[in-house]
């Protein structure tokens, strides 16, 4: 059974966890994705590095600061002034960073680790494949039996009907990269080589290779890149709650969206448009639901200029949460992005042995699929401190701004 946590906001009132304790095995929740500034971030980071940062410091070994290593997502200082947090192992639903301490891992690994870490058949599985077999493509029709047996399995399962073949690659930046070279193929197949390009929406994430970063909705991915390619169209992000109208209900929200995308199609020449894309539920965009009939309506315009509709997901099957930060229960009033707000809530669920996911002012969380109910209420219990925390720190910089 699927419970919808609301949305928790911080506000003068302490974190109700009445909802909370309804959590079982799924939870969803809508959130939004706001940029934080370089300068609040920056701040941030350096007040609140890793305490594996500050005990590596203190136990005068160098460590791994200033590490070779380019890593994504992660600014050029923070490799270069700070510690990262080293994961050494992983035990379920947890994973322990090199000097021992544990935390409870609740976005496992990148939203895919549905199974958690040392899983003993993964292993086992794992161990006879390296022995048998370690390494061999699928090029000039030339495959593996393993290969051959998950492809099939996927075809039987996964799908809401049959499809006609499976593709691997080997992440979904890469998937996403493929989508649009198969579709491109396949309108030139068709004889219909003009239409090119691809709509996507606002928050969304398919990926960070030049493709797949120019299909995603955020600036970030954007800004200094060149991005998005001119390929690359994007449509109304579908958050109701931050972006709907006085008085108009979801089905209207969706229609009005489903509207807007029609007049992008029509202004661009539907002989033009190759594919629409989408998550079912956005995920690095804040966690946000689709709001009700969205899908119905979106695939019904699609259909209408013969436009392929592309399903992103990549997610486990698990919880899933998501909580965005603003004031006064406002989506009319975020926090000052140098405030850092979600960072802050970051740091104190690190501090109090929990690793989650912070973009601007919204967190996620999708812990692993074999997540134990006790593991829920360890899950539910560091949340609210941190939140609670979050919300003393937030009053301090209130009373310091007045």
């Amino acid at each position: 059974m699927a419970y919808r946590l609301l949305r928790s906001k911080i506000t003068a009132n302490p974190f109700s966890f009445e909802a909370a304790g309804l959590l079982s095995r799924h939870v969803t929740v809508s959130g939004n994705s706001q940029a934080c500034s370089p300068q609040c971030c920056t701040a941030f980071y350096r007040q609140a590095s890793s305490e594996v940062s500050l005990q590596t410091e203190q136990g005068g070994e160098k460590g791994y600061k200033g590490h070779d290593m380019l890593a994504p997502f992660t600014a050029g200082w923070q490799s270069t002034d700070l510690h990262p947090l080293v994961i050494e192992r992983s035990e379920g639903s947890y994973v322990c960073d090199c000097i021992g301490k544990k935390y409870l891992y609740a976005f496992a690994g990148l939203w895919c680790t549905a199974l958690g870490g040392n899983e003993p058949r993964l292993v086992e599985a794992a161990t006879k494949q390296l022995n048998k077999l370690p390494f061999y493509h699928s090029f000039w029709n030339r495959t593996t039996r393993p290969s051959l047996d998950l492809a099939k399995e996927i075809l039987e399962i996964f799908t809401a009907r049959k499809m006609g073949k499976v593709f691997f690659t080997n992440s979904g930046s890469e998937a996403n990269d493929s989508q649009v070279k198969l579709v491109w193929y396949y309108f030139n197949a068709l004889g219909r080589p003009n239409k090119k390009k691809f709509i996507a929406r606002t928050k969304s994430y398919h990926g960070s290779t030049l493709i797949s970063a120019s299909l995603s909705g955020l600036q970030n991915l954007h800004q200094k890149f060149d991005l998005p390619a001119p390929f690359v169209l994007h449509t109304d992000c579908p958050h109701y709650w931050r972006f709907h109208l006085p008085g108009e209900t979801e089905e209207e929200f969706s229609t009005r969206l489903a509207n807007n995308l029609e007049n992008l199609i029509l202004k661009e020449g539907p002989d033009t448009i190759a594919a629409f894309i989408a998550e079912p539920v956005m995920g690095a965009g804040g966690v946000i639901l689709p709001p009700k009939t969205y899908f119905e309506k979106v695939q019904a315009v699609i259909k209408k200029y013969d436009i392929l509709f592309i399903a992103d997901e990549i997610r486990g099957t698990g919880l899933v949460l998501g909580t965005e930060f603003t004031d006064n229960k406002s989506p009319n009033q975020p926090f000052p992005s140098e405030w850092g707000v979600g960072l802050i809530f970051g740091a104190e669920c690190e501090k109090r042995g929990m690793l989650v996911r912070v973009a601007g002012d919204s967190m996620m969380m999708a812990p692993p699929f074999i997540i134990s109910p006790e593991e829920v209420d360890e899950l539910i219990s560091i949340y609210g401190e941190s939140l609670r925390s979050t919300e003393r720190i937030i009053e301090e910089l209130k009373s310091q701004n007045k």
